[in-house]
C-alpha cells in the first residue's frame, strides 16, 4: 500500500496569507510546518489516505506525493499571480532605495575600498591588478585615478567581484563614489528580490515572502556592505542565486522522476518494471542544477570561501534527490540516488564551477606581466612539464594566496572571533569622521559622521533564536526547509571555526546572512499558525508578525545614520553604541 493525500486548494492558502500543506514528498507529512502550513488532510487526525497499489504509480499520484498540488504559478489565479510578482518587487524597491539614496556620501574610499575599488580600475585598463603609489588613495578620492603604475600587483582575491565593480565604473565613470559604488548597491538590491522569491518558493505565503525580503531591505549589515565596494556583497548574491536554483532543481527532478515512473507503469499496466523499481529511472540533464554550479563558480571566483558553499550545497540536492526516490517507491533509493543522482549532480556542480572559475581568470591569461604571468618559464620542473606554462604559473599564483591566507593572522582593531558574530560582538567600523561646527548638517559643537557594519539587533538576535527552534524542527519534524535553510547557515559560518588563529571580521557574516533571514521568516510562520486554525488564532499571528516586523524597521530607522554616513550630534551616536565593544 503506498501513501498518498487528498489537500484543498492552494490558491485560497496563499492569497489568504496562509501557505499550501506540505508537499506530500517531506519526509514527516504529519508534522506541523513553518510558514502557517497544516499537516495533510484525509484521515483520522490528520493522517494521509491510503490508495491501492494500482493507483500508486499514476501520474497524479506521484505529483502529488513528490509536489503537492500545484504543479506552477500559472495553476494560481491571475490577480495571485499579479502578486506573488508585486511584492518581492516591492520589498526591492524599499531596499534599493535606502541603498541608492546618498550612495555617494563619504566622497571617499572607505575601509577595504582602497583595494577593491583600486583594483577594479585596473581591471578597467588592464584587465589585471596593477600597482598604485603612495598616497594614491588622495588622488583617486579626488576624481583622478589615472596615477595608476604599470607594474603587476600581488593580490590574493579571485576577479569576480573586482569585476562587477568595474562594471559599475563603466556605466558611471571612476572618478566618482556613486560609480565605484554603483554595483554593490545593485547586487544588494537584488538580492533582496531574489531573497522574497525563494521565501515565496520556500514557504508558499506572500506575507513571509514580503517580511523576509523587507527584513533583509532594512538590515543594517546588509544595507553597509550594498553601500560599499567589498567583495563579499557579490559573494552572497551568486550563493543565494546557487540556492534558488537548486530549489528549482528540486522540483524539476521531482517532476522528471514522476513522469518517468508514470509512463513505465502506464505501459506495464500499472505498475513500473521491477527493475525500475530498484534504483528508479535516469532523470537526464538538470539544466537548474548546472545554472546552479555556474553561480557557485562565480562565487569562488569572488571569493574562496564559495568552496563551502560549493560543497555543502552539492550534498544537499543529493539528499533532496535521494529522498525524492524514496517517497516515489524506489525500493533502492540510496544506491539508485546515489549512482544516478550523485555522479550527475557531481558533474553538474563541481566540474562546471571550477570552468567557470578558470574562466574568470582570463584577464589574467590574457596579459603578458600579470603577477606570476611567466613564473612557469623561468621554473621548469621535470614533473610538471607537460602543463601549459599558464596553467602551472596560475597553480603557483593560487599556492602563495592560499599560503597567504593560511598565515594570515595579524592582530586588528576591529577582528571578531567567528563566536562573536550571531550576537553582534564587534561589529566592523568602515568610517568615522568628526566634523566641524559649521560644516554641513553640523549645528553643534561635536558631531559624528560614521559607517559601523552593524546588524539590526532585534532581527540578528530573533534569527540566533529561530536557528535553535530549526534544528528542532528538522531532526524532530524532519521538514526538508528546516534543513535546507540550516544547510546554508552551516556552509557559510561553521568553516570559519576550523582556523580560530586567523583574522576575521564580522562582515563575512554576509554571505549566509539571507539564510538568517529564512530562519527567521520560517519561525514567523509559526506564529502565524496554520490555515486550519480558528480565526482568532490566525488574526493574533498575524498582529504579532506585522508587529515584529514594523518593530524591525522602527529600530532600523533609528540606527540608519550610523549605517548612512549621516552627520549627527556626537551624543546621537553615543546613544546607538548599545555595546562597548561597537566602539
Amino acid at each position: 500500500m503506498t501513501q498518498t493525500s487528498t489537500q484543498p486548494q492552494e490558491a485560497a492558502r496563499l492569497s489568504a496569507g496562509h501557505p499550501a500543506p506540505p508537499a506530500p514528498g517531506q519526509d514527516s507529512p504529519e508534522a506541523p510546518t513553518s510558514g502557517g502550513e497544516t499537516p495533510m488532510e484525509g484521515g483520522p487526525a490528520g493522517r494521509p489516505w491510503i490508495s491501492r497499489p494500482a493507483e500508486a504509480f499514476t501520474r497524479e499520484a506521484l505529483y502529488a506525493r513528490l509536489l503537492g498540488e500545484v504543479r506552477s504559478w500559472r495553476d494560481y489565479p491571475p490577480s495571485l499571480r499579479l502578486w506573488m510578482l508585486l511584492v518581492p518587487v516591492l520589498t526591492a524597491v524599499a531596499g534599493g532605495i535606502l541603498r541608492f539614496v546618498r550612495l555617494d556620501a563619504p566622497h571617499k574610499l572607505v575601509f577595504d575600498e582602497t583595494y577593491y575599488v583600486k583594483d577594479a580600475y585596473s581591471f578597467l585598463i588592464s584587465g589585471y591588478e596593477r600597482n598604485w603609489p603612495d598616497k594614491a588613495n588622495d588622488s583617486f578620492n579626488a576624481g583622478d585615478p589615472s596615477v595608476l603604475l604599470p607594474s603587476p600587483e600581488y593580490v590574493v582575491h579571485p576577479p569576480v567581484g573586482k569585476w562587477m565593480i568595474a562594471a559599475g565604473m563603466a556605466l558611471f565613470g571612476a572618478d566618482n563614489s556613486f560609480g565605484w559604488r554603483f554595483a554593490a548597491a545593485f547586487t544588494g538590491t537584488l538580492s533582496i528580490l531574489l531573497l522574497a522569491l525563494i521565501a515565496l518558493k520556500l514557504f508558499r505565503s506572500l506575507p513571509l515572502a514580503g517580511a523576509a525580503g523587507l527584513l533583509l531591505a532594512v538590515d543594517g549589515h546588509h544595507l553597509v556592505m550594498s553601500r560599499t565596494s567589498l567583495l563579499d556583497i557579490f559573494l552572497m548574491f551568486w550563493i543565494l542565486a546557487a540556492f534558488g536554483a537548486l530549489l528549482l532543481d528540486r522540483d524539476d527532478g521531482r517532476r522528471r522522476l514522476a513522469a518517468r515512473l508514470a509512463q513505465a507503469a502506464a505501459r506495464n499496466g500499472g505498475q513500473p518494471p521491477p527493475q525500475m523499481l530498484l534504483t528508479g529511472p535516469w532523470l537526464g540533464i538538470r539544466w537548474w542544477r548546472l545554472a546552479a554550479g555556474i553561480c557557485l563558480g562565480l562565487a569562488v571566483g569572488t571569493k574562496w570561501s564559495g568552496l563551502f558553499f560549493l560543497a555543502g550545497f552539492g550534498l544537499l540536492t543529493v539528499i533532496w534527490d535521494l529522498s525524492a526516490r524514496r517517497v516515489a517507491g524506489i525500493r533502492g533509493w540510496i544506491s539508485g540516488g546515489a549512482i544516478k543522482d550523485g555522479i550527475p549532480a557531481f558533474l553538474s556542480t563541481v566540474p562546471v564551477a571550477f570552468l567557470v572559475y578558470g574562466a574568470t581568470w582570463t584577464g589574467w591569461f590574457r596579459s603578458e606581466d600579470a603577477y606570476f604571468r611567466r613564473w612557469a618559464e623561468s621554473n621548469p620542473s621535470a614533473e610538471w612539464g607537460w602543463l601549459p606554462d599558464s596553467i602551472r604559473s596560475l597553480a603557483h599564483y593560487h599556492r602563495e594566496a592560499y599560503t597567504f591566507h593560511q598565515g594570515l593572522g595579524s592582530e586588528h582593531p576591529y577582528e571578531a572571533s567567528a563566536w562573536s558574530w550571531l550576537v553582534l560582538g564587534r561589529p566592523t567600523s568602515f568610517f568615522y569622521e568628526s566634523p566641524e561646527q559649521g560644516t554641513p548638517g553640523c549645528a553643534v559643537a561635536k558631531c559624528t559622521s560614521a559607517i559601523l557594519s552593524v546588524g539590526n539587533p532585534l532581527i540578528w538576535w530573533a534569527a540566533v533564536i529561530s536557528l535553535v527552534v530549526l534544528l528542532f524542527w528538522w531532526a524532530g519534524r524532519r521538514d526538508w526547509r528546516a534543513g535546507a535553510i540550516l544547510a546554508g547557515v552551516g556552509a557559510g559560518y561553521l568553516p570559519w571555526f576550523l582556523y580560530p588563529e586567523r583574522t576575521m571580521f564580522y562582515f563575512y557574516a554576509v554571505s549566509f546572512e539571507p539564510f538568517l533571514v529564512l530562519a527567521l521568516a520560517y519561525c514567523l510562520g509559526l506564529v502565524l499558525g496554520r490555515a486550519g486554525d480558528p480565526p482568532w488564532r490566525r488574526r493574533a499571528g498575524l498582529y504579532l508578525v506585522a508587529l515584529f516586523v514594523a518593530a524591525a524597521v522602527l529600530l532600523s530607522s533609528f540606527f540608519y545614520p550610523i549605517w548612512a554616513a549621516e552627520v549627527i550630534p556626537y551624543d546621537a551616536w553615543r546613544v546607538r553604541m548599545w555595546m562597548p565593544s561597537w566602539i
